[in-house]
């Protein structure tokens, strides 16, 4: 892939044990990819930190019967397991940067296929080009549209650092960095989903009950 989307996904540098990992990461990317999601429905939700995704996401899904799969908790889970994967993940966040898209769509996938349904409203993904095209070419996943929470960065900041949920990347130099990463990759992959007539923006500042009727106009706009 090209360098412009490459550097919106590495990190700087990484060190031997982080190398193997990602390696095992990769094995385990390959197999997945040979089990694609072209058969579900899936929602892209995205939105800077702090501009409320979870919380509108949980309404969602109890009205329109989705899955809500929210690649932040995914990821947490397994930073919580202890293993070795999720030592790299906590690396990752709390540098503020983008995981190994090898990394996400495996986990993605991994809980996709392991669930009942087959309607998902993901929830932070794709966050760069590099998600978006191997979302497209290796999970086989063309999302029914996209869902843009559009929120200035002083709101998402003080909400953020109000919420204390003992996240270690939920302070302000780290914000600033997930901010920054945010506006620099997943501005392209929106302006994509744009140009197809597949994005849907809301007002992510005003209430939470003003945010889900908009939300669910775009659900009705779009057959649901």
């Amino acid at each position: 892939m090209a360098t412009s989307i490459a550097k919106c996904q590495r990190v700087d540098s990484f060190d031997l044990f982080s190398c193997l990992l990602l390696n095992e990461v990769i094995i385990d990317f390959q197999v997945a990819s040979e089990n694609p999601c072209s058969n579900y429905k899936v929602v892209y939700v995205l939105g800077g930190p702090g501009s409320g995704k979870d919380t509108l996401c949980a309404k969602l899904c109890a009205q329109f019967g989705f899955a809500h799969l929210s690649v932040g908790e995914l990821l947490d889970k397994e930073v919580a397991s202890g293993s070795s994967h999720g030592s790299m993940i906590k690396t990752f966040k709390n540098q503020g940067k983008l995981l190994p898209t090898e990394m996400v769509i495996n986990l993605l996938q991994k809980t996709m296929a392991e669930s009942s349904t087959t309607k998902f409203l993901i929830n932070g993904f794709p966050r760069s080009e590099e998600n978006r095209i191997a979302s497209a070419t290796i999970m086989k996943v063309e999302p029914e549209f996209v869902l843009f929470l559009e929120c200035s960065k002083e709101v998402m900041i003080a909400r953020a650092l109000s919420r204390n949920q003992g996240r270690s990347d939920d302070n302000e130099e780290t914000m600033a960095k997930r901010l920054k990463v945010f506006s620099e990759c997943t501005t392209p992959v929106l302006d994509h989903y744009s140009s197809k007539g597949k994005l849907c923006k809301i007002n992510a500042e005003k209430s939470k009950e003003e945010v889900f009727e908009e939300a669910k106009s775009c659900f009705l706009d779009f057959g649901f």
